[in-house]
């Protein structure tokens, strides 16, 4: 059985920090891909972050470059977004996800809440 579950959402002010986890089971951390979508009210889903499992290689929408890092433990099968300087357009439920490529994903978690204050 596949499970993503997110964790670490929460209130934060602008330019404030959060790190969202994601361990996973019933995946494989070799290949395919693993990454983080988010999804605001009224608004369409929007893939943040990714990362190849083969060469590690991650890509980031251009409105958190240099904000956000995703890396990933393989020992633990866990996926982590670091999140910085939080601004309130990051206000959005996160979802980690894996799938064959990047941001086509096959399975996702429940999601998570992130609301920045301003």
């Amino acid at each position: 059985e596949v499970q993503l579950v997110e964790s670490g959402g929460g209130l934060v002010q602008t330019g404030g920090s959060l790190r969202l986890s994601c361990p996973t089971s019933g995946i494989t951390f070799d290949d395919g891909a693993l990454g983080w979508f988010r999804q605001a009210p009224g608004k369409e889903r929007e893939g943040v972050s990714c990362i190849v499992n083969s060469d590690n290689s991650t890509y980031y929408v251009d409105s958190v470059k240099g904000r956000f890092t995703i890396s990933k433990d393989n020992a633990k099968k866990t996926l982590y977004l670091q999140m910085n300087s939080l601004k309130p357009e990051d206000t959005a439920v996160y979802y980690c996800a894996t799938g064959l490529l990047c941001y086509e994903y096959t399975y996702w978690g429940q999601g998570t809440q992130v609301t920045v204050s301003s």
